[in-house]
Order: C-alpha cells, then sequence, then structure tokens
C-alpha cells in the first residue's frame, strides 16, 4: 500500500487554528486546554479583496503543548518543521495559515507579503508567554502560493526582513520571499523502502554517481532540466551505467549560484530553480522506482550572511555562534552555526530528520565536518580559542555528530550517513559506544589525494613511487571508507580527470581506464562525478551543461563501456563488497616488481570460492608470460580487461582459460602466466 508523507502533525488532526488578531504581547498566560469560557471576539483587519473576519479566543490558541516547548528549550526537539513555520489549516469555517517563528530577542514580529501589500504594522504575531522566543498566529485567506516574510523588530530598532527558516518553497532567486506550501505527497516507492536495507547496507555494493542538477544535462545553453525531467533522463541513464546510487549536490535553497548548492539558507526546501517539492520528491520516487538510492549533500557547516537569511536573525547573533573566533568561517566568508545552542542544536537534527522522512532521502553526505570538529580550522595562531580542556577540538560540535547520528540511525536504521572528513580525526565511522562520531562512511580523501599524484606521473617514474599507491591499505580499514573522485578534483585549474594523465591521448585514456579499474577493484564503496565516467576533457563549469557531444568519439565511448562494466562487476561479484570494510576482505600477492611498476592483489567474499585476483601495469609496457601467484587450483578467466578494444584500449587480452600450474610463485602454491596489456588492469576468477 503506498505510503503517504503530508505535513500534518497529530495536534493538527486535534484542533483546529484559531486566528489571532495584531497584537504584540499575548494575554492569557494559560494553554488552549485551559482556555477561559469567556470569548473575546476580535476583528482581523484583511486586504481589500476580503472581508474583515470575526474571529473568538484568538488570544489562547498554540500549537506548541508544554512538552514541546520543553522539548525546544532543551534541544530535543527533532521534528521543529511540524511546529515552526507556515501551515495552512483552517479555523471557524475560515481557511488560512498558522505562522510560527523563533526570534527571543525580537520587540516585535509581523508576517508581510502581497496579501497585505508588506505592510509592517498590518499582521503583527503574539509572542509566548513561556519565554521559549516564539511568536506565533493565523492569518485568514492566506494559503498555498502565498510569498510572505517576517519583519522582525530588533532591540535596537532596526526592522529586518527574513525569510521563514522552516519554510517549504521559496521564490526563484533572486527573489528571496518564502512561499506557504506543504510538502504532502502520495509516495508510490513502498517496495524500496521497505526493502532498501539490502541495497543500502555496509555490506552491499555502494557506487555513486555525483550530480550537480544545474549543470547535469542542459537545454540548449541556458535552459535547466527540471526535477521532473530529471526524474526521466538523469534515473534512466544512471540506471543504464549500473550506478546503485545517486548523490545530489545541495538541493536546499539557496541565493548565490556559483555556491554550487553549498551556501544554504532554506534549509527546510529543494530550490525551486528545478521546480516544486512535490517535483523533487517524484525525482527521488523515480530513483527508487528503478532501484537507485538518493543520497544528498547536507551543509551543518556554514550559511551566508545575507540580509533575509538566518545572519543576525532577529537582531541578534541567533543561530551563529556570537564569539566570530568560532561563529566566522574565513575560507568561505561565512558565519557557523552555535552548536552549543540547545534550540539551534533542535533546528539542525530536525532538519536532517526532515529530509530523510519527508523526502525518502537514503543517506546525507555531511559536508565539510573536519571545518566542524576544529577550532583551529583555517585560523592562525591567536585567532581562535581552546576549548575547556586546552585542545583544538570543537567539543560542542563532536557532541552535536554523536547525537546526530545515534537518532538518524535509531529511527531510521537502513540509511547511511557519510562524513566528508579529510583529518586522521580518530572514528569518524566508529559507533558512538565506542568513542566514535557514529557515521556510517568516512570519504577517503588521503587515497583520492596520494592516487591522483600517482596516476599523475610520468609512467617511467612511478617505479620510484609505488609506495604512493600501495600505502591506502596500511589505514583502509581503520574506517568505513568510500572512496571519492568528486567535483572538487575537477574544478579551479585542476583539471578533468582524463586531463591530469600523462602522455599521448591514447596513454591519457588508458590511464584513465587503469585508474577506474584501481578505484572500482580497491576497498571501499566509491564515488565518481559526472562527466568522469566518459572522459570529459574540460573543467567542470556549474554554468554549462556536461559535454555529452564527445561520446560521438571512440575514446570517450570506451571508457564510458568500462565504467559500466567496472560498475556490474561491483555489484555482482560478492568478494568485491562482502567484506569492503574488513581488512580479511583483502590481500596484496605482489608489490615487489617496482621496475616494472606491476601489482598484484586478491579481493575476497564470505565464501572461500569468492576470491577474485586483480593484476595492474602501470607502464605502457606490455608483458607476455607474466606470472603471478593465485590461492587456489583451478581454472581462472579472465573477467575483465581495461586494455580490452571494446573500452578503446589495444585489445591485448587473455581470452582463453588459464590452468593453474602446481608451481610456487609469490608465496602460493599455484601461479598461472598471463599477458600483461600496456598501461591496462585485469581482473581474474576461478572457475
Amino acid at each position: 500500500m503506498a505510503k503517504t508523507t503530508k505535513a500534518k502533525t497529530q495536534s493538527e488532526e486535534e484542533e483546529k487554528a484559531v486566528t489571532k488578531a495584531p497584537a504584540k504581547k499575548r494575554v492569557s498566560k494559560k494553554t488552549t486546554e485551559e482556555a477561559p469560557a469567556v470569548e473575546t471576539a476580535v476583528v482581523v483587519e484583511q486586504a481589500p479583496v476580503a472581508p474583515p473576519v470575526v474571529l473568538k479566543n484568538v488570544e489562547t490558541f498554540t500549537r506548541f503543548s508544554d512538552f514541546d516547548i520543553s522539548l525546544f528549550k532543551s534541544g530535543k526537539h527533532f521534528r521543529l518543521f511540524e511546529k515552526l513555520g507556515s501551515h495552512t489549516t483552517e479555523y471557524q469555517g475560515v481557511a488560512g495559515t498558522y505562522f510560527a517563528v523563533w526570534a527571543p530577542s525580537a520587540k516585535s514580529v509581523s508576517v508581510i507579503g502581497n496579501f497585505n501589500y508588506w505592510n509592517k504594522d498590518s499582521h503583527h504575531l503574539f509572542v509566548r508567554w513561556d519565554e521559549s522566543g516564539i511568536w506565533e498566529g493565523f492569518i485568514p485567506h492566506i494559503g498555498k502560493g502565498e510569498a510572505y516574510k517576517y519583519c522582525i523588530e530588533a532591540h535596537d530598532g532596526r526592522k529586518l526582513e527574513k525569510i521563514d527558516p522552516y519554510a517549504h518553497y521559496f521564490e526563484t532567486p533572486p527573489k528571496t520571499a518564502s512561499i506557504v506550501w506543504d510538502n504532502w505527497y502520495e509516495w508510490t516507492d513502498t517496495d524500496w523502502m521497505t526493502t532498501r536495507k539490502s541495497k543500502n547496507s555496509l555490506s552491499s555494493p555502494m557506487s555513486v554517481y555525483e550530480v550537480h542538477i544545474g549543470s547535469w544535462r542542459r537545454k540548449g545553453e541556458e535552459e535547466k532540466l527540471s526535477y521532473v525531467e530529471l526524474a526521466d533522463q538523469l534515473v534512466a541513464y544512471v540506471k543504464e551505467m549500473a550506478f546503485t546510487h545517486i548523490e545530489f549536490m545541495p538541493v536546499m535553497e539557496h541565493p548565490y549560484e556559483p555556491s554550487w548548492g553549498y551556501q544554504v539558507l532554506g534549509y527546510f526546501a529543494p530550490s525551486s530553480r528545478f521546480g516544486t517539492p512535490q517535483d523533487f520528491m517524484y525525482l527521488v520516487e523515480q530513483c527508487h522506482k528503478n532501484d537507485i538510492g538518493v543520497i544528498l549533500d547536507w551543509v551543518p557547516s556554514h550559511f551566508p550572511g545575507d540580509a533575509h537569511g538566518l545572519y543576525e536573525y532577529d537582531g541578534s547573533h541567533l543561530f551563529e555562534h556570537p564569539d566570530m573566533r568560532k561563529g566566522y568561517h574565513p575560507d568561505w566568508k561565512s558565519y557557523i552555526f552555535n552548536y552549543g545552542r540547545n534550540e539551534v542544536r533542535s533546528f539542525l537534527i530536525s532538519n536532517a530528520i526532515y529530509w530523510l522522512e519527508r523526502f525518502h532521502a537514503d543517506g546525507l553526505r555531511v559536508d565539510a565536518v573536519a571545518s566542524m570538529l576544529y577550532l583551529d580550522y583555517s585560523r592562525n595562531h591567536g585567532e581562535w580559542e581552546p576549548n575547556i580542556f586546552g585542545g583544538n577540538h570543537h567539543l560542542e560540535a563532536i557532541s552535536l555528530f554523536r547525537e546526530l547520528n545515534e537518532i538518524l540511525y535509531a529511527e531510521f536504521p537502513d540509511v547511511q550517513t557519510i562524513a566528508e572528513e579529510s583529518t586522521s580525526f580518530t572514528g569518524v565511522s566508529r559507533p558512538v559506544y565506542t568513542g566514535g562520531l557514529g557515521f556510517g562512511q568516512k570519504w577517503m580523501m588521503g587515497w583520492m589525494n596520494d592516487t591522483l599524484k600517482y596516476f599523475e606521473k610520468d609512467p617511467m617514474y612511478r617505479k620510484y613511487h609505488q609506495d604512493q599507491l600501495t600505502f591506502s591499505t596500511v589505514y583502509a580499514f581503520t574506517e568505513n571508507f568510500m572512496l571519492p573522485l568528486s567535483h572538487d578534483e575537477v574544478v579551479y585549474g585542476k583539471q578533468s580527470l582524463v586531463g591530469k594523465m600523462p602522455g599521448d591521448e591514447w596513454q591519457r585514456f588508458a590511464n584513465l581506464r587503469l585508474l577506474f579499474t584501481y578505484m572500482f577493484t580497491h576497498p571501499g564503496t566509491k564515488l565518481l562525478f559526472m562527466g568522469g565516467e566518459f572522459g570529459q576533457t574540460s573543467e567542470w563549469n556549474f554554468s554549462k551543461g556536461l559535454e555529452w557531444w564527445l561520446l560521438d568519439h571512440g575514446y570517450h565511448q570506451g571508457v564510458q563501456n568500462l565504467v559500466k562494466e567496472l560498475n556490474l562487476l561491483y555489484r555482482n561479484e560478492h568478494a568485491m563488497f562482502d567484506k569492503q570494510f574488513a581488512p580479511e576482505g583483502f590481500e596484496w600477492i605482489d608489490t615487489s616488481d617496482r621496475n616494472n611498476s606491476v601489482v598484484v592483489y586478491a579481493r575476497k567474499g564470505d565464501s572461500h570460492k569468492e576470491q577474485l585476483i586483480v593484476v595492474l601495469n602501470l607502464t605502457p609496457i606490455p608483458h607476455n608470460n607474466y606470472r603471478i601467484g593465485v590461492p587456489m587450483q583451478g581454472i581462472w578467466q579472465e573477467i575483465l580487461n581495461s586494455d580490452d578494444s571494446k573500452f578503446g584500449g589495444s585489445g591485448k587480452t587473455n581470452p582463453e582459460p588459464i590452468f593453474a600450474e602446481e608451481v610456487s610463485w609469490q608465496g602460493k602454491a599455484y601461479s598461472i602466466p598471463l599477458n600483461l596489456p600496456p598501461l591496462g588492469g585485469l581482473v581474474l576468477k576461478v572457475k
């Protein structure tokens, strides 16, 4: 049966909203249940198109129970999106919208929009009596699609026009108003949601295609594809390429497009540049119907200082830390959340839950974790303050991560949280009860840096740098690592992946195919940024679509064919994923042949028979009858060769079955002779 998600709380089911008159202070200190029997009639002035409406008992209405407020103040309310923000409802037969906003330092708060000609004195909200700092009210004849902002009067007299931090939808930038909206959707992805644990666990293959929505493909030069169009074109492509997951760079609403979405203001709204929230839900649903998981980039590390946004929201440092040694990010000229403030913690954890619950996301990749863990991140001596123990760890951020992951995995045990963390911080992907941060996986930035540096070298010098290639396995099992070749590696003068490769055109593409073969056969899950899978030659440009026309050329088709085959190999061979985070799943067979830059290793599954042998020849010199040791007797078959002509290679393969000989070699009792292709990688399996 289809599951229905609707932005509606239990309290909404039990009570109808009550219209409030313009007022700055609530009269009664009683809750709805304690409301006095005497009714107070108040007239609310509406825009000229609607007649005045007489409403009763307006002073006593609230969506918040005392328990809600207690949770909010203690930082334990994790579904604030059900309470704060704008919610369409009805009271005494009158349709309208309930508004609630946290602004504890405000002198007054009013709702402004087209409905009242942006009149700052027309529709004031009530401040609650419990010192929660929440202002709330009901305005009749305001419905779905109405643009609005909050006019917040600060204590210094400034009148700030601010977005709704909990808005579900926004005007398309450069416009900045929030829009009254709901997130009701008739989901039909029950099959995926009830079985995703088998496709989203640490013992399942996870090959992620990283996508920037605005530049994956364009209609003409300028027009972007919508969420609905992507649900057709992108999903079909990812399915054809056999990736298991799509990771979307931040879809949350952001004012500055060149930030690629990493300067978020509308944390609870997918960007309106591509459609409505329901359109994005449809895209997620289509992914699920095609057995594709969805990971969302999530940015709790910082936010921009736009005047209409979260910065100095009520005239005070509400969301950001008041000490700019902790509250300002020098690299990105943005502001850092106050992780020690309970209400801010509730905001962030509620936001993570929102995307998993209401949008059926299968995971969150948390951006810039390292910048949150260290007080001295990108700061010089004297620009940061040590913690209470005299160290540089940001204790409040560490506490937030632990609480976040405990809550998410308790409520959504079949999702993944993935940390982009580039330091040697211990236990990022280890359970909280062992002292870890509790993430499911961590990006393996060391592997990425060492591997790209190695492959950028001229093959004749690689024999002097083989440790760069093999070092990753020294620490590969200290965390649950994801191997990333992300957008960060193909921008700002770093060149495209194929552009990093040395040699002439043939060698550059052979090197790229060899790089991908190494990546997909290395322990850990995989992430590849769009365009890399067909060897895009230019750096990524967020303002243009990918260079799809390159697929008219054979080398690019060959790379694309190889990536598809590697995805299928990874998904179908248990040796590639059964023990992808355990040392028992990997074995070096030989790393001693530095002169020829040849390495041999095994990948192992749960079964003794589930073993694959990988051989990489990292120079353009082919080798005939090159002997390698194998772990067992039997007939060995080459199941993938990156030099195959269908991948754009020279076609130097081992097409015939090879019988293991009882010749001791490389520490193994049996061995086989192979033809090693130039700049080629091959994978062998015993029958």
